[in-house]
């Protein structure tokens, strides 16, 4: 059975804590890593959840402050330590490729295994992936920013009952094809998970939100501190929440909070993002993506 799992790495925002690490996020769709973010710490951070680089298929940087890409030196480094025998995508905002080239080469690296390198730019950019799409769309930050969305084409669900009752069984069934296709199967919506971090509230927010099974937005400030999320380009909880009920998300992960904030401010989060599928991301942390549903009940 495949599994389609979010690991986390790290939750803090600029700043590490004793109980929270530097971001990191580690998507695991069907046999293949999508590691989003890495901070400083997500390579251990890797290890203490058991998951390791040779897993790696994709890495995705949002933009290029600290908190977001300081791991990129080390897990770039332990690629090639591992001996990983598949090319790597890289994906990360073009404005932003001298600070690639330096995380990249902050030691000495020998170019294994070899990194597909793909800079991002403009208003909207999909890359194809095996098994999927990954759309960057630009956010508003300090400094350029993307966010992405991992999209599953939609495929469909045979109605075994129904095709038992007209004796339709074996070679006949997968050659069901136009209405016959449509009357003895339903859609089944492909999924989505969308990747959101250090913005203001924006269009491309609810963009990338939209329809997904599973958000994971930063939600750095409590509505306390309101003032200085615009102030410096970030989301309260309020706000994520409010994202995830108006995009139609399915589960909701909280993540990158102040160092300002400790344990006594957790159930305050959740809270103030009041959404019934919110989940409060906490270091090495295992989230499950929801089970895929057929688009009609006749399926279940």
């Amino acid at each position: 059975m495949s599994t389609r799992e979010l690991i986390v790495l790290g939750t803090a925002g600029a700043v590490p804590t004793r109980r929270r690490n530097h971001n990191g996020y580690l998507l695991r769709w069907d046999g293949q890593g999508i590691l989003f973010d890495p901070g400083e710490g997500s390579q251990r951070q890797m290890a203490l959840a058991g998951a390791s680089a040779t897993e790696l298929r994709w890495l995705c940087v949002t933009h290029f402050h600290g908190d977001h890409s300081l791991g990129v030196p080390g897990i770039v480094q332990r690629l090639g330590r591992d001996g990983v025998p598949h090319d790597v995508h890289a994906v990360f905002p073009a404005d932003g490729a001298q600070y690639w080239e330096r995380l990249k080469y902050a030691t000495s690296y020998y170019d294994s295994p070899s990194l597909v390198e793909h800079p991002v730019s403009g208003e909207r950019e999909t890359l194809p992936g095996n098994g999927f799409t990954l759309t960057a769309l630009p956010l508003d930050h300090s400094i350029p920013t993307y966010g992405y969305r991992l999209a599953e084409p939609d495929g469909r669900t045979f109605l075994p009952d129904r095709l038992r009752a007209n004796g339709i069984t074996g070679a006949a069934v997968r050659e069901l094809s136009g209405a016959l296709l449509e009357e003895y199967s339903v859609r089944k919506p492909g999924q989505k998970v969308a990747f959101v971090m250090d913005t203001r509230l924006c269009d491309n927010v609810f963009a990338l939100a939209a329809g997904a099974d599973m958000l994971i937005i930063e939600s750095t400030y409590l509505d306390s501190e309101a003032h200085l999320a615009e102030e410096r380009g970030h989301l309260t909880a309020r706000q994520a929440g409010e994202v995830a009920h108006s995009a139609g998300v399915k589960t909701l992960v909280l993540t990158h909070f102040s160092e300002r904030y400790t344990a006594s401010d957790d159930a305050t989060f959740l809270d103030q993002a009041d959404f019934p599928g919110a989940v409060l991301a906490h270091d090495l942390a295992r989230i499950p993506l929801p089970p895929r549903r057929p688009a009609d009940p006749r399926a279940d």
